[in-house]
């Protein structure tokens, strides 16, 4: 046995489920996942000019800066899962304060048009990142 300690960088096995996310990263599953977070985050940031509340200040500047996040978020998975993939429960938290926010966020008139918005892609957001969880969850065939 040898009394040689290796940084935790080196180690086997770090080495070995770093290879593992870096697999999962290109399944198609998984790259869907990647993908569709990123749409659907850019939805989110869009949403007040596209379905037309943009003159309620506080929830298009909320939808706008978590809808960018989100879609960081989605690019990180698509470009270094191995890296990013622990980061899914936040993509979850997101896609949750997005379909509350129009009732939560102060000044908003949580008009059916708005409601439907956030409810609709914050439910997609939260669909993404639990695919992406369980991506990252799959089990290498042997």
């Amino acid at each position: 046995m040898s009394t040689e300690r290796l940084p935790i960088e080196e180690h086997p096995d770090i080495a070995t489920l770093r290879g593992h996310y870096d697999e999962v990263g290109v399944k198609p599953a998984a790259q869907a996942a990647s993908g569709i977070t990123m749409l659907a985050g850019l939805f989110v940031a869009l949403s007040p000019w596209i379905v037309g509340f943009s003159g309620q200040t506080t929830l298009a500047v909320n939808n706008l800066v978590v809808g960018l996040v989100i879609t960081l978020l989605g690019l990180g998975f698509a470009t270094t899962f191995s890296a990013t993939h622990s980061l899914s429960w936040v993509v979850k938290m997101l896609g949750i304060w997005t379909i509350i926010a129009p009732w939560v966020a102060a000044g908003t008139t949580a008009t059916l048009r708005v409601i439907l918005a956030n409810v609709i892609g914050g439910a997609v957001v939260l669909l993404c990142g639990l695919a992406v969880t369980g991506a990252g969850l799959m089990r290498r065939k042997t």
